[in-house]
């Protein structure tokens, strides 16, 4: 009896589902959600993600800190401050699960179309960004197996090794610079940096061409040659209508806001008035006593002090005089002069509507200058290096009134600061170098990460924070996370002897030599 039960309601299961089987799959699809990619709107997605991921963990809180531009006197966040938490620099691999997915998407749904050229040729030049940012960030990461979980059920892909990352980064540019067609469609207005102008992308991918052939001086001279000249002949950013920026709107979706206020807004800058900050943040002494020094007049765009005026109320104040930037490392509980620490401007940095700053004349003026001392470049390295000075300076009126730096003051500082023609290649490179840590500041903080580890500039002290991670050492690497130990072990293993056997903050990348 019990068997013929059971036999019954299997039939009667089975009759029900399969009466039911001709609407189900309907029902079982989310009528709002597209199944086939546009590849314009992937293609927006891909640049949103590509420049913001991890912004606070990564470039705000470790290489900030680390650069000695932020500082805090907390423990938890202090992954740069106090070389102190690793954790901060996992995060960076969700590009894997955004950004290089989404681009992955967006050139396999132009690649078959020979009118998609273009797209196929910007979607391979923004791929280059995304992945030269993942291995300078880690090392040896998945490149060539990245991105195909959805599509191959490939969820344990192989790290390849950086030398080969990097040939490979260096052909997608000049081949899609190369292949760029003025006569052929583009993005179109789902391209939020240059709006499918392909002079301007061509110009985007031999910028960053240099960005990358620069990188190699350090492990092969001969080689960075070859590309910096290459690229210098197709032609990089020089202008200031050039360079490559994301303009972000103040509306109601979050996405639409510029992502470093947001995330600045969220955490330490919430309340101008707020006693405390959540990750105890402040601007740093050595940046802010530099900008001092020097006379600097992005210091008044970049810094204010919270004060109260006649009537009670906090006003930002810019005045020089009064900026103070907190040393890092200095404190383990709340320091009583908090509040008259250096912040962020809110009229400049943090506003909703403020660009983004994805590629500058200021950095490729900088990085010509110093092709220009090796003897890979014929233009002269003072007027370059004034060029950058002016681009840098020209760049803050992009965040508004309250940024915009007037003729006389560029002058007069380009005065007091001119090329050091006379000095030593190194001082030349450290005069170059510095200037690049002031121009990126918050815009690219990862541009700045890797030229200090390439050229040792600008010259910073270490702090040796009790029970720090690095032995009192700068970091100089990002700590890959621990669950590809436990997902992707094999390959994760093989990545990690390749590196020296550890995967630390004080590992180091290939074009990163000790020696």
């Amino acid at each position: 009896m019990k068997k013929l039960f059971l036999h019954v309601l299997a039939v009667s299961l089975f009759c029900f589902f399969s009466a039911c089987d001709k609407g189900f799959e309907e029902m079982n699809v989310n009528p709002n959600a597209s199944t086939t990619v546009v590849p314009e709107y992937m293609f927006t997605k891909a640049l949103l993600d590509g420049v913001s991921f991890n912004y606070v963990g990564a470039a705000y809180l470790t290489i900030g800190g680390s650069m000695q531009q932020t500082a805090t006197y907390k423990e938890v966040p202090a992954a740069g401050d106090k070389y102190f938490n690793e954790t901060y620099s996992y995060n960076s691999w969700e590009a894997y699960s955004t950004a290089v997915i989404e681009i992955k998407k967006v050139i396999d749904a132009v690649s078959a179309n020979p009118e998609d050229i273009n797209k196929l040729a910007i979607a391979r030049i923004w791929k280059v960004l995304i992945f030269h940012r993942l291995t300078d960030l880690y090392g040896d990461v998945p490149y060539t197996e990245a991105g195909f979980g959805a599509s191959n059920q490939n969820y344990t892909p192989k790290y390849d090794v950086q030398a080969t990352i990097y040939n490979d980064l260096l052909k997608e540019l000049e081949e899609s610079a190369n292949t760029l067609d003025p006569d052929l469609p583009t993005f179109g207005n789902g391209d939020l940096i240059y709006a499918g102008n392909v002079t301007k992308w061509r110009q985007f991918a031999y910028s960053l061409m240099l960005r990358l052939g620069m990188r190699l001086t350090k492990i092969d001279a001969t080689l960075a040659e070859s590309w910096v000249r290459k690229a210098i002949a197709g032609g990089v950013v020089m202008n200031d209508n050039d360079l490559a920026r994301i303009q972000y709107v103040d509306g109601s979706q979050v996405a639409q806001r510029n992502f470093i206020a947001t995330a600045l807004l969220n955490t330490d800058y919430l309340n101008p008035q707020a006693v405390d900050n959540i990750e105890g943040g402040k601007l740093a002494k050595t940046f802010i006593d530099h900008l001092k020094e020097t006379q600097d007049p992005r210091l008044n765009a970049i810094a204010v002090v919270w004060v109260r005026n006649a009537t009670g109320t906090y006003v930002a104040d810019t005045s020089s005089a009064i900026q103070k930037g907190m040393p890092n490392a200095a404190f383990n509980s709340f320091p009583a002069d908090f509040a008259s620490y250096s912040e962020p401007n809110p009229n400049t940095i943090l506003r909703y509507d403020a660009p983004h700053l994805v590629l500058t004349n200021a950095e490729t003026n900088l990085l010509l200058t110093e092709a220009a001392l090796r003897g890979w470049y014929d233009g002269n390295p003072a007027q370059t290096y004034e060029a950058a000075v002016r681009a840098a300076m020209h760049q803050w009126s992009l965040f508004g009134q309250h940024g915009e730096i007037s003729e006389a003051r560029i002058n007069f500082y380009l005065s007091q600061h001119p090329f050091n023609n006379q000095g030593t290649f190194e001082e030349k490179l450290e005069q170059i170098y510095t200037q690049l840590w002031v121009s990126l500041f918050l815009q690219d903080e990862y541009e700045i990460f890797a030229n200090w580890r390439r050229t040792g500039y600008p010259s910073l002290t270490p702090t040796n924070y009790p029970g720090n991670l690095t032995g009192g050492t700068i970091p100089r690497r990002f700590v890959v996370p621990l669950t590809e130990e436990s997902y992707n072990r094999d390959n994760f293993n093989e990545a990690k002897q390749r590196q020296g056997g550890t995967n630390a903050l004080t590992s180091r990348v290939w074009w990163d030599p000790a020696n």
